[in-house]
């Protein structure tokens, strides 16, 4: 009787209808932070600002806007071009999030799309250093007039692969891409990783081994479960 009792109230996996998969990059695909950290403390160091105050700044946001936000209009295209180099310089050193690479092959190729603040060149860098295949479709930041938390990656992901964004399931790990997400009107959000408000998200995983994909149905199990 105690074994059905517990068997009884463990939690489920959370179920999501998917007919693809919205993945960002770095957090949720490749493990970046020590690549990021490196990138710009370096960064910050050339331009005398505190490399733990740009840091907590950078997550889930394009390069631009945080260098825009940090350094004079006469100045930020020396530092953008700086932190670009410094970057992909970097990506070498990424890993794939655990899970990420057998959960993408068993998509097909139009299930899945990866919307991302980092330039077209970065984010082929990592993926690729990361050894996980590239996208038929790779939103990034040079394709967007505005990054997130603005919308307009997410909503461009969705036409490009021929679905309404109500069809979408977007996994996110930074707060600016659940607001993008939100604001698209996809489907459900999962988050990935420490940094969400579990209150923000549709369900929430350590890592992409706790979620699979079969018949346009997205499973989410708790890290108990899996």
């Amino acid at each position: 009787m105690t074994s059905r009792r517990a068997a009884a109230s463990s939690p489920q996996p959370t179920t999501l209808p998917a007919r693809v998969l919205l993945f960002d990059c770095d957090g949720v695909l490749v493990d970046s932070d020590a690549s990021v950290i490196s990138a710009w403390s370096r960064w910050a160091q050339r331009f005398g600002l505190s490399s733990d105050d740009v840091v907590k700044l950078v997550h889930g946001r394009r390069a631009v806007d945080t260098v825009s936000a940090l350094i004079d209009a006469g100045r930020r295209d020396d530092a953008l071009e700086l932190i670009n180099q410094f970057e992909v310089e970097d990506a070498i050193t990424v890993r794939a999030i655990p899970g990420a690479r057998d959960l993408l092959r068993t998509l097909p190729s139009r299930a899945w799309a990866v919307v991302t603040s980092g330039l077209l060149p970065l984010a082929t860098a990592r993926l690729l250093a990361a050894d996980l295949p590239l996208p038929d479709v790779l939103v990034t930041a040079d394709l967007v007039q505005r990054g997130k938390p603005d919308p307009e990656g997410y909503l461009l992901a969705a036409e490009r692969l021929g679905v309404a964004p109500s069809q979408c399931v977007v996994i996110e790990d930074a707060a600016e891409g659940v607001r993008a997400a939100r604001a698209a009107g996809v489907g459900a959000v999962v988050g990935v990783g420490p940094r969400l408000d579990p209150r923000t998200i549709d369900a929430h995983v350590d890592d992409l081994r706790q979620l699979s994909w079969v018949q346009d149905v997205l499973s989410a199990r708790p890290p108990h479960l899996s």
